[in-house]
């Protein structure tokens, strides 16, 4: 009916104002009491959080101090908030300290002593060593004791490592290995990582550190090519030349066999002819 009230109106005359549907209060005050129910349900507390953090993420991903696997990528952004809040760590630590080595996400081993030492539920990481430095029986582990053991009377041991467990694992003679020029340094990370690992893994959320993917991935490395070097021209294989299909090889030739001559048959000996068969016939009629 407006349509045919706007048809009907002369030109230069204003269009008729539409009409706007105003919902009354009580359908107002309805909606407003199912949006607050849902908030407190925990998908509806898990939806406010996760718009929480996209908010928080648009903000990282714009910062200039975030390292560049966070800068512009809001997914990485709000994997590394989400982290640092089961973490009960700043988010801008998690990203500070949080690699990426070989797609796999680790942490430093720094972070991880940090973060333990400040979760209260342990006291400070100690080290104790034996053996000699620059021998292959140096070694170091870490000691610790649960917040509520003042008395230091359970005290929490980690795993031995030594340089020789380091070299067996070809840790030490991976390229660029700071086994070298730091053990001490990198026994300490070592020692520490298995500590944590053992005793309180949450913290680290089942993660490796950067240290131990580096060597583990060197390490598979190095087995690769030295399993290529003893393998290599030891078995036949076929070559993709690019085609998709594997390229023919040919086939080998049959050896020729001898061939046996065809024994012929014996031609039938000659008979002399005799005076019938020399003359022609019409001479032996006569």
């Amino acid at each position: 009916m407006n349509q045919a009230q706007n048809a009907g109106q002369q030109p230069g005359a204003q269009p008729q104002q539409q009409l706007q549907v105003v919902e009354p209060k009580e359908v107002q005050i309805i909606r407003a009491q199912s949006a607050a129910q849902f908030a407190l349900t925990p998908i509806g507390q898990q939806v406010k959080q996760f718009e929480t953090q996209q908010r928080m993420a648009q903000m990282y991903g714009t910062s200039t101090i975030v390292p560049d696997t966070f800068k512009g990528n809001i997914g990485n952004c709000v994997i590394a908030i989400d982290m640092a809040m089961r973490m009960n760590a700043n988010p801008l630590m998690v990203m500070q300290n949080l690699y990426i080595v070989h797609g796999n996400p680790s942490f430093s081993s720094k972070f991880l002593i940090a973060t333990i030492n400040a979760s209260g539920r342990y006291s400070p990481l100690r080290y104790e060593w034996r053996g000699k430095e620059g021998e292959d029986a140096r070694a170091c582990r870490v000691c610790a004791y649960e917040s509520w053991d003042k008395d230091h009377k359970e005290p929490l041991y980690g795993d031995w490592v030594s340089i020789k467990m380091a070299k067996a694992e070809g840790w030490y003679d991976k390229s660029g290995s700071k086994w070298k020029t730091m053990p001490d340094q990198m026994l300490r990370y070592r020692a520490a990582a298995f500590w944590q690992r053992v005793y309180c893994p949450e913290i680290s959320m089942g993660l490796m550190t950067s240290e131990e993917y580096e060597d583990i991935d060197d390490q598979t490395a190095l087995n690769y090519q030295q399993e290529i070097r003893q393998n290599a021209n030891g078995k036949q294989v076929s070559i993709d030349l690019g085609g998709g299909a594997p390229e023919a090889t040919a086939a080998p030739e049959p050896k020729a066999e001898p061939q046996q001559e065809q024994a012929q048959p014996a031609k039938p000996a000659e008979q002399p002819l005799g005076e019938a068969q020399e003359r022609p016939l019409f001479m032996q009629e006569q």
